[in-house]
């Protein structure tokens, strides 16, 4: 609000779409969230557009449709709550009638369906919320969209509307992740720590067989490397069986093993988590593989 005071604005500078990564403290009660959702602090995804009356449904839209991009792209479905107006709200009946049939517009004009939550909405404004569900069923709400007419109000925001006039705008207040943390968490239990590729720390895990194959194994993670993949060795003097368990272990998305043949073969030995099969491939024809599945984020 304060940053919109800053100068003054028309019309035609509508909507304004301002966005940041803020720092929010908070102590849940006890009960509410365990384990690595229950933080002291966390980071929101916190944006808000300022907008026209008759951008509204347009703005919100295209929150929507952001929310489902990053959502399908990790794997994830959902299902759409439209809460209205609580007991305790600021503003008048015909306010909030408007914003409600605004977020009811967007997401009729989109096809979503979605629950109507009687009285849950923020004290300024209706909402919509996003409850994700992970691999066992459960949900977790995370995204909202909140149409807000009171706080303009309460900080008297202005803008020359086209009659030359000073109008207050309506703003959006948004969040996709919700929390970084807690997204991060959500992710982890979904995935059960099995990440794919695009999202592992350690993409490919390279075991050489014996210490002769040090150095090519070192000059394969170097072409790995080269094109941007996550890439460990593990040349230490242990059993290959014993090293292979182990990166499974770490639910690495691919452990290759390199011994003589592979060097002289140009190829490595291919352990694909979650696949019993193994398989020898050349060096460059599964760089090129790794890199497409980074590239296309693909899930497995």
């Amino acid at each position: 609000m304060l940053v919109y005071k800053l100068t003054p604005h028309s019309y035609k500078d509508l909507p304004i779409r301002m966005g940041e990564m803020g720092l929010v403290h908070r102590h849940e009660k006890s009960g509410q969230l365990h384990g690595l959702f229950r933080v002291r602090c966390f980071t929101q995804d916190d944006a808000h557009i300022f907008m026209l009356p008759e951008q509204i449904t347009d703005e919100i839209k295209g929150v929507v449709r952001l929310t489902d991009t990053i959502y399908k792209q990790f794997g994830f479905k959902y299902k759409v709550e439209l809460s209205t107006r609580p007991a305790n709200s600021m503003g008048t009946e015909k306010e909030w009638n408007m914003a409600t049939d605004a977020l009811r517009a967007a997401l009729d004009e989109l096809g979503y369906e979605y629950e109507i939550n009687e009285g849950d909405g923020a004290f300024y404004g209706p909402k919509i919320d996003f409850h994700l569900q992970d691999s066992i069923g459960r949900t977790w709400q995370c995204g909202t969209i909140q149409l807000d007419f009171q706080m303009p109000q309460r900080f008297e925001l202005e803008y020359v509307g086209e009659d030359g006039e000073k109008h207050r705008p309506i703003m959006i207040h948004r969040a996709i992740f919700g929390s970084i943390e807690r997204f991060i968490g959500i992710l982890i239990e979904h995935f059960a720590g099995k990440f794919p590729v695009w999202l592992s720390p350690v993409q490919v895990k390279v075991l050489s067989i014996t210490d002769r194959s040090k150095d090519y194994a070192n000059s394969v993670c170097e072409k790995l490397r080269a094109r941007g993949v996550r890439v460990e060795m593990d040349g230490r003097n242990e059993k290959i069986g014993y090293k292979i368990r182990e990166a499974k272990l770490e639910k690495v998305p691919y452990v290759l093993v390199v011994g003589d043949a592979e060097e002289r073969d140009g190829t490595v030995n291919v352990n694909k988590r979650g696949v019993e099969e193994k398989y020898s491939v050349s060096v460059d024809e599964f760089v090129e593989t790794v890199v497409k599945e980074n590239d296309e984020k693909v899930i497995f």
